[in-house]
């Protein structure tokens, strides 16, 4: 079954604006942005290039002396360079140098090497990077198309129809998720039966309905066959194309993509996989993935631990129910450890924000009073300072209770759900205060 977690950003702004707009779905959306590979645009465009897909001629240097020989041998004098960052919003976003637009026109070849060398090595600044940016390890550089019209396409998987369906919008160009809160109806769905495919009739009806000209239909209609070709034999999760373009000349090309891959196929997609560039990740979300830990950061101050993904949704869910904000979702699966528990409080305190801790796990296949004394060990061999409540539930709790209970430790133990989330928000908020007047955690909290 689809994981709506893997749904794309696109699709969510669709989602939002038809009102579906629920506590839990929007928890699991803000926390799928990491959980699939995302490989650089000229990966992508090579990638479509290899399955006769249109896209601008073009290559990627790491240095600014490539990025001169790459536009040399482009020729022309109407280019394009594109910073290589996994993040939205490139053009629109700033280098910690100053300098404007990750995507910027370019007219020669010593424009190419000027600007190459203003943003490798340098971090751009989006609206998806957040302060941090990410750094700009090459360029891609390629030829500029001129387009008579401009769509949106994108083929994703649907949770309610339990398989791919294709978006299209013909406002491409733009920031689709704008389009669908301004305009939803701009925005089309077809589902897609997986067991027959994109047709030809289908895919001439998409392309129709999008508005290319009649000489391009056809062409158009391929070329949306062809990308249903590639997520379906590389495990995409996510192909979007935008702007899918008719140039000036006619033809139908892919003016910029991006691909997202399931990471439960690393096996079947090795090549795919190899692409993975770490440095565009959360250090702490690539350490986790080592440890096999499932951990992705969020914008609170509440660190979670959960064993279970469904039991790590409902713990955010009713955190934020009570006012609180996750700081992360960290679901450490059936191997609730004392190793597994310390490593996870290592990654959820090497976030500042942290101010509290929830532990909310369910002892199965680890009894209780191991993961409460793991827990106990974890906090004695960090020195932690912050308070941490604890839920556990199953196999021998009440042992696992007397042993927190008898601590002497600030771990606050709690067998009801929605009383545990209440004092996790009100120890946060707390702590909050407490360094906001720089007082004593111990002395605010009064323990």
């Amino acid at each position: 079954m689809f994981n709506i977690a893997r749904t794309s950003r696109p699709l969510l702004a669709a989602v939002k604006a038809s009102k579906v707009n629920t506590q839990f779905t929007n928890t699991l959306f803000k926390a799928q942005q990491t959980r699939n590979l995302s490989i650089h645009e000229y990966l992508a465009a090579n990638l479509l290039k290899s399955y006769g897909i249109g896209v601008p001629r073009g290559a990627n240097a790491k240095t600014a002396e490539e990025a001169e020989a790459v536009a040399k041998e482009i020729g022309g004098e109407d280019m394009v360079i594109k910073a290589q960052v996994l993040a939205g919003g490139r053009g629109k976003g700033t280098f910690e140098n100053g300098l404007k637009g990750g995507v910027r026109v370019i007219y020669s070849p010593t424009e190419a090497k000027m600007f190459a060398e203003q943003m490798i090595g340098q971090k751009l600044i989006t609206k998806q990077t957040g302060p941090a940016g990410k750094l700009c390890t090459s360029v891609y550089i390629c030829e500029r198309k001129f387009a008579r019209r401009e769509f949106y396409l994108a083929i994703l998987m649907d949770r309610q129809t339990q398989g791919p369906i294709i978006v299209s919008s013909s406002q491409g160009g733009m920031d689709i998720e704008g389009v669908a809160k301004e305009n939803p109806e701009a925005i089309i769905t077809t589902p897609v039966n997986i067991h027959v495919g994109v047709t030809t009739e289908m895919a001439t009806k998409i392309a129709t309905d999008l508005g290319f000209s009649e000489v391009c239909i056809p062409e158009a209609a391929e070329t949306i066959q062809k990308l249903y070709k590639v997520f379906r034999e590389k495990d995409a999760t996510q192909i979007e194309i935008n702007p899918l373009s008719e140039t000036s000349d006619h033809k139908v090309l892919a003016m910029d993509a991006k691909l997202g891959f399931d990471d439960n196929a690393e096996f079947r997609q090795k090549e795919i996989f190899s692409w993975r560039d770490k440095t565009q990740e959360d250090p702490d979300e690539v350490r986790a993935g080592e440890l096999g830990l499932n951990f992705i950061k969020l914008d609170g101050d509440i660190g979670c631990l959960v064993n279970g993904a469904g039991l790590a949704m409902a713990t955010m869910d009713i955190i934020k129910l009570n006012g609180g904000e996750p700081a992360n979702f960290l679901d450490c699966g059936g191997g609730a450890t004392g190793q597994a528990i310390e490593e996870a409080f290592r990654l959820i305190t090497n976030d500042p924000k942290v101010t509290a801790i929830f532990v909310n796990i369910f002892g199965g296949i680890v009894r209780c009073d191991a993961i409460a004394k793991g827990l106990i060990a974890t906090v004695e061999n960090m020195n932690l300072r912050i308070p941490i409540v604890a839920r556990l539930q199953g196999t021998n709790m009440e042992e696992a209770q007397r042993l927190i209970n008898e601590s002497g430790l600030k771990i606050f133990s709690f067998e009801d759900l929605q009383a545990a989330a209440e004092k996790a928000v009100q120890f946060s908020r707390v702590v909050k205060m407490a360094r906001d007047i720089d007082v004593g955690v111990e002395f605010t909290l009064g323990i």
